[in-house]
C-alpha cells in the first residue's frame, strides 16, 4: 500500500517545549481555558515563560531527528471496477527541529511590597 505524503508550500518550523514537573490550577474545569502563561526571548536569546508571579528560563536544544507533524486527508475516488473507494494522504504541516527545555524550578516574580 501506497500512502502519498505532500509538502505544502509554506511549512511551518514548530518547537517543542518541555517542562519538568506538572502544571496545576486553582480549579479542576479547566476545558475553556488554553492560556497558560507568556513565552518570550530575552535579549540574549534565553527563552523565558511566565505563569502567573512565577517566571522560568529555558535552553533551546536541537534535536537529534526533525520530527514531522503530519496531517491525514482520505479522499474520496473510484476504482476500476467502479467502487467507491477511499485514498488516504497524509500533507507535512510542520517540522519539528528543536526544543525548549525548562528544567529549573520557577522562580517568584517580586515587585515593591509594602507592609
Amino acid at each position: 500500500m501506497i500512502i502519498p505524503i505532500k509538502r505544502d508550500q509554506d511549512v511551518q518550523e514548530w518547537a517543542i517545549v518541555e517542562l519538568k514537573g506538572e502544571l496545576s490550577f486553582g480549579t479542576k474545569d479547566i476545558t475553556n481555558s488554553h492560556y497558560i502563561g507568556d513565552f518570550h526571548f530575552t535579549k540574549s536569546g534565553t527563552p523565558m515563560l511566565i505563569i502567573g508571579i512565577h517566571v522560568m528560563y529555558g535552553k533551546e536544544m536541537a534535536l537529534t531527528k526533525p520530527i514531522a507533524v503530519l496531517k491525514k486527508k482520505s479522499i474520496p475516488s473510484t476504482n476500476q471496477l467502479g467502487e467507491e473507494d477511499s485514498k488516504t494522504e497524509y500533507t507535512i504541516q510542520a517540522i519539528v527541529n528543536k526544543k525548549i527545555v525548562f528544567k529549573f524550578r520557577p522562580k517568584p516574580i517580586i515587585n515593591n511590597i509594602d507592609i
